[in-house]
């Protein structure tokens, strides 16, 4: 049951696992899929790596949790907290994680099958993370028949990792999907940069920057003028700190902005992020973590 909460489909191992990285102080991260995530998600980061003595404690249930005391759901500063993910994830997989700490020897590397953990081994790796999951629900036959076709599983990984590159500029992120490049980007912190590598120049040109800081809330990123405008909003990407967020409150408001320079059900292009006191914000109103609650 948990698991289903937490990982509905491929792009949501994606998120969990990117987001691990990026907790662990992640540059530079690599995304590789095959079909769709369904046989293969393989994501490679640069960051602080896991003591060998603590893989294991890592697919334990809230074994990784950053919340000590229930007071602490109010001042959440990482993107995850729970510690749900990686045993969510390893119930329903076969997988491998590889890590290495910076400055360790070498490397040291955990299987877990359907959530049966395996002997902890020596293995040869950069600084940095490696997780491998296949065969994603092979052991849940059920969910695994309500995923979506090859390309459409594919999209929604692309589009997650995008939203979450958007949010972090300052992070490279590279995405592989059946060994063709699906999109990279440099990690330099410029965000024009990056809207031009996942979209194209001509959108990135055609942007506005947003600066507006009130001490208790701070908003940066870029807005598109009118001729960016779609009849959807899925190229409109808002991020609370470093988290890819939906907000429908937020959204209007953009909506309301733009009234009187777009036709009645065009949405115009943004990337926004939002910096607020974390107790001002409920990031824990859905297991995705997608839906926040502003106070």
């Amino acid at each position: 049951i948990a698991a289903g909460e937490v990982v509905e489909r491929p792009m949501s191992v994606v998120k969990e696992l990117v987001e691990n990285s990026l907790d662990a102080g992640a540059t530079r991260i690599l995304v590789e899929i095959a079909r769709g995530g369904k046989d293969l998600i393989k994501v490679v980061d640069n960051g602080s790596g896991i003591p060998p003595q603590e893989l294991a404690t890592a697919f334990s249930r809230h074994g990784t949790s950053k919340i000590t005391s229930a007071s602490d759901l109010e001042t959440i500063a990482t993107l995850g907290f729970r510690g749900e993910a990686l045993p969510s994830i390893a119930s329903i997989s076969r997988l491998c994680l590889t890590s290495r700490e910076q400055g360790a020897a070498e490397a040291a590397q955990i299987k877990v099958e359907g959530g049966k953990l395996g002997p902890l081994e020596p293995a040869g790796a950069p600084p940095g993370t490696t997780i491998v999951v296949r065969d994603l629900f092979f052991n849940t036959p059920a969910r695994a028949k309500f995923l979506k076709t090859d390309a459409t599983e594919s999209l929604r990984v692309t589009q997650t990792l995008m939203s979450i590159a958007l949010a972090n500029p300052q992070a490279s992120f590279t995405l592989l999907a059946d060994g063709r490049e699906t999109f990279s980007t440099t990690g330099t912190g410029n965000l024009q940069e990056v809207v031009a590598r996942l979209f194209n120049t001509r959108l990135a040109k055609n942007c506005l920057t947003v600066a507006w800081d009130e001490g208790w809330v701070k908003i940066t990123g870029l807005v598109g003028n009118p001729e960016t405008a779609r009849a959807s909003r899925q190229q409109q990407f808002w991020a609370l700190g470093q988290r890819p967020i939906a907000s429908q409150m937020l959204s209007s408001a953009l909506d309301r902005a733009y009234d009187t320079y777009l036709p009645r059900g065009q949405h115009p292009f943004c990337a926004i992020t939002i910096q607020l006191e974390p107790h001002l914000v409920d990031v824990n109103v859905h297991p995705a973590k997608r839906e926040v609650r502003f106070r």
